[in-house]
């Protein structure tokens, strides 16, 4: 099961201190299940706080799994909290699962959002920040989309799908294995009823595994198009050219659902923020480059969007 689960998604403590010329970093303890960093500006008093919420798989706060490492999110977060904005970012809870050889067989997507809206909580609770962003990369703008209905100030989507997964996943398929188009379809058909099947093609066994299936089933009740149209707050989508996983054509449907939002296409920036001149091949290799700077463009978009 852990394996599957792998494949698939490709009381406050701070215990340790560090600062720099820029920036003081603690480490922070939300709850059982998240722990994460907190970058403070060591120039403002009561700075805006922007909460950054991983990707899709057993991603760190870092914005890494096991075999890739690009620290995308600690560049992203340290690049912000140098233009004056704390930050906070967080493993996933099923990166401590995995460190501690327990996986949740049962974890839902739905325990992705109450973790975020715990940190939301957690933070908005105290009178340390100006006002609280969220932004999510990849699957965590789905998760940060809904924690941030209550009690944010602003949204920021960084490489967030526009389409519910399920049709997502579909389009892969289509495009890649057309000849499974239809089996998957059915499946999904079953998975949208709320229930579980062993009709699958067994070639897509890492996605419609029946262990996973629950998670898949829940994680499809979000339809992020849906749920941004529930902010009352700024939202600011972000995304890239050269971005394997998530097209602009994605960022483009937020923003029809969401008309008032900023929308900023950034040329050349990849899924992991960076810039990519090249093709395929050095695209791909990027996603294991933590050496490879982010795309100043990214920082510049959500300093111009909190200002």
């Amino acid at each position: 099961m852990k394996t599957q689960f792998i494949i698939f998604f490709l009381c406050i403590t701070c215990i340790v201190t560090a600062q720099d010329n820029n920036h003081k970093s603690s480490e922070v303890v939300i709850n059982k299940f998240i722990e994460g960093t907190l970058l403070l500006p060591n120039t403002v008093e009561k700075p805006n706080l922007v909460i950054i919420i991983a990707g899709s798989g057993p991603t760190d706060r870092d914005g890494n799994q096991n075999f890739l490492k690009n620290n995308a999110l600690k560049k992203l977060a340290v690049g912000l909290t140098n233009r004056n904005l704390a930050t906070f970012r967080y493993d996933k809870r099923i990166v401590k699962q995995i460190r501690k050889g327990k996986v949740d067989k049962n974890m839902l997507f739905e325990d992705f959002i109450t973790d975020a809206i715990s940190v939301r909580d957690f933070f908005k609770n105290q009178d340390a920040f100006n006002k609280i962003y969220i932004a999510g990369h990849s699957q965590g703008s789905l998760v940060g989309l809904v924690a941030a209905q209550e009690r944010a100030d602003g949204f920021i989507s960084l490489a967030g799908a526009g389409q519910r997964i399920d049709h997502v996943i579909m389009e892969q398929i289509t495009k890649t294995a057309p000849m499974f188009t239809e089996d998957a379809e059915k499946t999904f058909a079953v998975l949208r009823q709320g229930k579980t099947t062993t009709e699958y093609p067994k070639a897509l066994e890492a996605i419609f595994n029946k262990e996973l299936q629950p998670f898949i089933s829940n994680w499809m009740q979000y339809d992020p198009q849906t749920e941004i149209q529930k902010l009352q707050i700024p939202v600011l989508i972000i995304n890239g050219t050269k971005d394997l996983q998530v097209t602009e054509a994605e960022a483009q449907i937020l923003h029809q659902a969401s008309p008032e939002s900023e929308i900023k296409i950034i040329e050349n920036m990849n899924h992991v923020l960076v810039t990519i001149e090249g093709g395929t091949l050095e695209n791909s290799k990027s996603y294991n480059e933590s050496a490879r700077p982010l795309s100043p463009e990214v920082i510049d978009a959500i300093v111009e969007f909190i200002k």
